[in-house]
Protein backbone atom coordinates (compact mmCIF):
# COMPACT_ATOMS: atom_id res chain seq x y z
CA UNK A 1 0.00 0.00 0.00
CA UNK A 2 2.74 2.10 0.67
CA UNK A 3 4.14 1.94 -2.63
CA UNK A 4 1.21 2.13 -4.37
CA UNK A 5 0.79 5.67 -2.60
CA UNK A 6 4.09 6.86 -3.65
CA UNK A 7 3.78 5.42 -7.09
CA UNK A 8 -0.21 5.08 -7.65
CA UNK A 9 -0.87 2.80 -11.26
CA UNK A 10 -2.24 4.91 -13.39
CA UNK A 11 -6.53 4.20 -14.49
CA UNK A 12 -6.37 2.52 -17.61
CA UNK A 13 -9.92 2.30 -19.96
CA UNK A 14 -10.53 -1.48 -21.00
CA UNK A 15 -11.36 -1.72 -24.96
CA UNK A 16 -13.37 -4.53 -25.67
CA UNK A 17 -12.36 -6.21 -28.79
CA UNK A 18 -14.32 -7.31 -31.18
CA UNK A 19 -15.17 -10.88 -31.49
CA UNK A 20 -13.82 -12.37 -34.71
CA UNK A 21 -14.93 -15.46 -36.72
CA UNK A 22 -12.73 -18.20 -37.62
CA UNK A 23 -12.12 -16.78 -41.50
CA UNK A 24 -10.85 -13.40 -39.86
CA UNK A 25 -8.66 -14.87 -37.41
CA UNK A 26 -7.20 -17.20 -39.28
CA UNK A 27 -5.76 -14.52 -41.18
CA UNK A 28 -4.23 -12.42 -38.62
CA UNK A 29 -2.35 -15.41 -37.57
CA UNK A 30 1.38 -15.49 -38.61
CA UNK A 31 1.82 -18.24 -41.61
CA UNK A 32 4.86 -20.05 -42.25
CA UNK A 33 5.33 -21.77 -45.96
CA UNK A 34 5.11 -25.40 -45.99
CA UNK A 35 7.47 -27.98 -46.93
CA UNK A 36 5.08 -28.87 -50.10
CA UNK A 37 5.54 -25.22 -50.92
CA UNK A 38 9.05 -24.82 -50.28
CA UNK A 39 9.50 -27.73 -52.54
CA UNK A 40 7.43 -26.88 -55.37
CA UNK A 41 8.91 -22.88 -54.63
CA UNK A 42 4.55 -22.17 -54.27
CA UNK A 43 3.58 -19.05 -53.44
CA UNK A 44 0.41 -18.14 -51.17
CA UNK A 45 -2.56 -16.97 -53.52
CA UNK A 46 -2.46 -13.78 -51.13
CA UNK A 47 0.99 -12.78 -53.27
CA UNK A 48 -0.19 -13.23 -56.62
CA UNK A 49 -0.01 -9.41 -57.46
CA UNK A 50 3.80 -9.51 -56.54
CA UNK A 51 3.87 -12.29 -59.68
CA UNK A 52 1.91 -10.47 -62.37
CA UNK A 53 4.32 -9.71 -65.45
CA UNK A 54 3.57 -5.93 -66.83
CA UNK A 55 2.05 -7.60 -69.87
CA UNK A 56 -1.00 -9.05 -70.89
CA UNK A 57 -2.52 -10.42 -74.05
CA UNK A 58 -5.70 -9.52 -74.45
CA UNK A 59 -6.61 -8.90 -71.36
CA UNK A 60 -4.71 -12.31 -69.90
CA UNK A 61 -1.70 -11.47 -67.88
CA UNK A 62 1.16 -14.04 -66.73
CA UNK A 63 2.41 -15.00 -63.59
CA UNK A 64 6.36 -15.03 -63.36
CA UNK A 65 6.25 -18.52 -61.45
CA UNK A 66 9.99 -19.33 -60.41
CA UNK A 67 10.94 -22.74 -61.54
CA UNK A 68 10.32 -25.55 -58.52
CA UNK A 69 14.03 -26.10 -56.67
CA UNK A 70 13.06 -30.03 -57.91
CA UNK A 71 13.03 -29.50 -61.14
CA UNK A 72 16.59 -27.32 -60.81
CA UNK A 73 18.28 -30.40 -58.90
CA UNK A 74 16.66 -32.97 -61.46
CA UNK A 75 18.13 -30.96 -64.34
CA UNK A 76 21.53 -30.18 -63.13
CA UNK A 77 21.83 -33.93 -61.23
CA UNK A 78 20.79 -35.60 -65.21
CA UNK A 79 24.02 -33.27 -66.44
CA UNK A 80 26.33 -34.35 -63.89
CA UNK A 81 25.19 -37.92 -64.25
CA UNK A 82 25.64 -37.89 -68.50
CA UNK A 83 28.71 -36.36 -67.68
CA UNK A 84 30.07 -39.24 -65.56
CA UNK A 85 28.67 -41.68 -68.19
CA UNK A 86 30.61 -40.42 -70.68
CA UNK A 87 33.79 -40.80 -69.13
CA UNK A 88 33.10 -44.14 -67.75
CA UNK A 89 32.26 -45.48 -70.47
CA UNK A 90 33.30 -43.94 -73.16
CA UNK A 91 36.37 -41.69 -72.20
CA UNK A 92 37.58 -43.90 -69.79
CA UNK A 93 36.78 -47.52 -70.96
CA UNK A 94 36.06 -48.79 -67.19
CA UNK A 95 32.23 -50.44 -68.45
CA UNK A 96 31.34 -52.36 -70.89
CA UNK A 97 29.29 -50.93 -73.85
CA UNK A 98 26.49 -52.84 -75.30
CA UNK A 99 28.03 -54.79 -77.93
CA UNK A 100 30.25 -55.98 -75.46
CA UNK A 101 27.44 -56.72 -72.81
CA UNK A 102 25.42 -58.73 -75.44
CA UNK A 103 28.91 -61.05 -76.24
CA UNK A 104 29.37 -61.35 -72.41
CA UNK A 105 25.88 -62.64 -71.61
CA UNK A 106 26.21 -64.80 -74.71
CA UNK A 107 29.04 -66.64 -73.05
CA UNK A 108 27.74 -67.07 -69.90
CA UNK A 109 24.18 -68.29 -71.11
CA UNK A 110 26.93 -70.95 -73.39
CA UNK A 111 28.35 -71.88 -69.62
CA UNK A 112 24.63 -72.42 -68.25
CA UNK A 113 23.68 -73.96 -71.43
CA UNK A 114 26.58 -76.56 -71.01
CA UNK A 115 26.17 -76.87 -66.90
CA UNK A 116 21.80 -77.54 -67.95
CA UNK A 117 23.21 -80.56 -70.44
CA UNK A 118 25.31 -81.80 -68.34
CA UNK A 119 22.97 -82.23 -65.50
CA UNK A 120 19.94 -83.16 -67.70
CA UNK A 121 22.70 -85.92 -68.80
CA UNK A 122 23.20 -87.62 -65.50
CA UNK A 123 19.18 -87.93 -65.14
CA UNK A 124 19.43 -90.63 -67.85
CA UNK A 125 18.02 -93.74 -66.88
CA UNK A 126 17.03 -97.12 -68.82
CA UNK A 127 13.61 -95.77 -69.39
CA UNK A 128 15.17 -92.55 -71.39
CA UNK A 129 18.71 -93.37 -72.80
CA UNK A 130 18.70 -92.88 -76.32
CA UNK A 131 20.51 -94.29 -79.60
CA UNK A 132 23.42 -91.77 -80.36
CA UNK A 133 25.86 -92.76 -82.64
CA UNK A 134 27.66 -89.51 -82.81
CA UNK A 135 31.48 -89.48 -83.10
CA UNK A 136 31.76 -87.81 -79.88
CA UNK A 137 29.86 -89.77 -77.26
CA UNK A 138 31.23 -92.82 -79.34
CA UNK A 139 34.74 -91.63 -78.52
CA UNK A 140 34.26 -91.17 -74.79
CA UNK A 141 31.93 -94.91 -74.87
CA UNK A 142 35.43 -96.38 -76.48
CA UNK A 143 37.43 -94.71 -73.72
CA UNK A 144 35.50 -96.15 -70.62
CA UNK A 145 35.27 -99.38 -72.41
CA UNK A 146 39.01 -99.46 -72.82
CA UNK A 147 39.36 -98.51 -69.39
CA UNK A 148 36.74 -100.82 -68.11
CA UNK A 149 35.40 -103.21 -69.84
CA UNK A 150 38.52 -105.21 -72.00
CA UNK A 151 39.53 -107.34 -69.38
CA UNK A 152 36.12 -109.27 -69.41
CA UNK A 153 35.04 -108.39 -73.08
CA UNK A 154 38.35 -108.22 -74.93
CA UNK A 155 39.72 -105.05 -76.82
CA UNK A 156 37.37 -105.27 -79.80
CA UNK A 157 34.02 -106.75 -77.96
CA UNK A 158 35.45 -110.21 -79.10
CA UNK A 159 34.85 -112.00 -75.75
CA UNK A 160 36.85 -113.24 -73.15
CA UNK A 161 35.49 -114.22 -69.93
CA UNK A 162 32.41 -112.34 -71.11
CA UNK A 163 30.33 -112.56 -73.69
CA UNK A 164 30.61 -111.40 -77.72
CA UNK A 165 28.93 -107.84 -78.22
CA UNK A 166 29.86 -108.40 -81.97
CA UNK A 167 27.38 -110.09 -83.11
CA UNK A 168 23.38 -110.07 -83.00
CA UNK A 169 22.86 -112.86 -80.13
CA UNK A 170 22.40 -111.08 -77.11
CA UNK A 171 21.96 -112.75 -72.98
CA UNK A 172 20.02 -110.14 -71.32
CA UNK A 173 18.25 -108.08 -74.37
CA UNK A 174 19.92 -105.95 -76.68
CA UNK A 175 19.27 -102.41 -77.91
CA UNK A 176 20.54 -99.33 -76.12
CA UNK A 177 18.18 -99.88 -72.83
CA UNK A 178 18.90 -103.03 -72.32
CA UNK A 179 22.56 -102.63 -72.53
CA UNK A 180 22.38 -99.56 -70.46
CA UNK A 181 20.36 -101.89 -67.59
CA UNK A 182 22.72 -104.41 -68.03
CA UNK A 183 25.56 -102.29 -67.01
CA UNK A 184 23.93 -100.11 -64.66
CA UNK A 185 22.70 -103.34 -62.76
CA UNK A 186 25.49 -105.72 -64.07
CA UNK A 187 24.89 -109.06 -63.86
CA UNK A 188 26.18 -110.57 -60.48
CA UNK A 189 25.32 -114.12 -60.90
CA UNK A 190 27.70 -114.35 -64.15
CA UNK A 191 30.26 -112.41 -62.48
CA UNK A 192 29.64 -108.36 -64.32
CA UNK A 193 29.09 -106.12 -61.35
CA UNK A 194 27.23 -102.88 -61.13
CA UNK A 195 28.53 -99.97 -62.44
CA UNK A 196 25.88 -97.92 -61.22
CA UNK A 197 28.70 -96.51 -58.38
CA UNK A 198 31.60 -96.45 -60.52
CA UNK A 199 30.09 -94.38 -64.04
CA UNK A 200 27.59 -91.98 -63.92
CA UNK A 201 24.84 -92.22 -66.41
CA UNK A 202 26.33 -90.14 -68.70
CA UNK A 203 29.40 -92.58 -69.38
CA UNK A 204 26.93 -95.56 -69.08
CA UNK A 205 25.02 -94.27 -72.19
CA UNK A 206 28.22 -93.36 -73.77
CA UNK A 207 29.38 -96.47 -73.76
CA UNK A 208 26.61 -98.34 -74.47
CA UNK A 209 26.20 -96.80 -77.56
CA UNK A 210 29.87 -97.98 -77.98
CA UNK A 211 29.14 -101.54 -77.96
CA UNK A 212 26.05 -101.50 -80.21
CA UNK A 213 28.92 -99.58 -82.42
CA UNK A 214 30.89 -102.89 -82.72
CA UNK A 215 27.82 -105.06 -84.12
CA UNK A 216 28.92 -106.45 -87.25
CA UNK A 217 32.69 -105.66 -86.99
CA UNK A 218 33.17 -109.63 -86.71
CA UNK A 219 36.96 -109.15 -84.88
CA UNK A 220 39.38 -112.92 -85.00
CA UNK A 221 39.03 -115.07 -82.01
CA UNK A 222 35.48 -114.13 -81.33
CA UNK A 223 33.53 -115.72 -79.38
CA UNK A 224 30.68 -118.03 -79.71
CA UNK A 225 27.07 -116.92 -80.40
CA UNK A 226 25.06 -116.63 -76.90
CA UNK A 227 21.49 -115.88 -75.80
CA UNK A 228 19.17 -114.87 -78.36
CA UNK A 229 19.10 -112.78 -81.73
CA UNK A 230 18.58 -109.34 -81.19
CA UNK A 231 15.37 -107.61 -83.71
CA UNK A 232 14.62 -104.28 -84.35
CA UNK A 233 11.19 -104.30 -84.58
CA UNK A 234 10.95 -107.17 -81.75
CA UNK A 235 8.81 -104.64 -78.66
CA UNK A 236 10.27 -107.39 -75.68
CA UNK A 237 13.68 -105.83 -76.38
CA UNK A 238 13.03 -102.98 -74.12
CA UNK A 239 12.00 -105.15 -71.58
CA UNK A 240 14.99 -106.57 -69.10
CA UNK A 241 15.51 -110.09 -69.08
CA UNK A 242 15.36 -112.23 -65.81
CA UNK A 243 19.12 -113.74 -65.45
CA UNK A 244 17.61 -117.46 -64.43
CA UNK A 245 15.75 -117.45 -68.18
CA UNK A 246 19.20 -116.42 -70.20
CA UNK A 247 21.61 -118.60 -67.60
CA UNK A 248 21.77 -122.13 -69.28
CA UNK A 249 23.92 -125.23 -68.34
CA UNK A 250 26.07 -125.06 -70.98
CA UNK A 251 26.99 -121.39 -70.03
CA UNK A 252 27.73 -121.56 -66.89
CA UNK A 253 29.91 -124.88 -67.44
CA UNK A 254 31.72 -122.40 -70.21
CA UNK A 255 32.70 -119.55 -67.36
Amino acid sequence: MYKEQLSPTPYVIIVKEPVLDYDSWLKKRPSKPSIWNKLLSLKPIEEEHNLVIDHSYDGIKELNNPVPAWFNFLFFGTMVFAAGYLFYYHIGGYGDLQDKEYANEIAKAEIEKAAYLEKSANTIDENSVKFDNTAIVLEDGKTIFNTNCVVCHGDKGQGIIGPNLTDEYWIHGGGVSNVFKTIKYGVPAKGMISWEKNLNPKQISAVSNYILSLNGTNPPGAKAKQGEKYEDKDVEDSEMKEVADSVTKTDVSKK
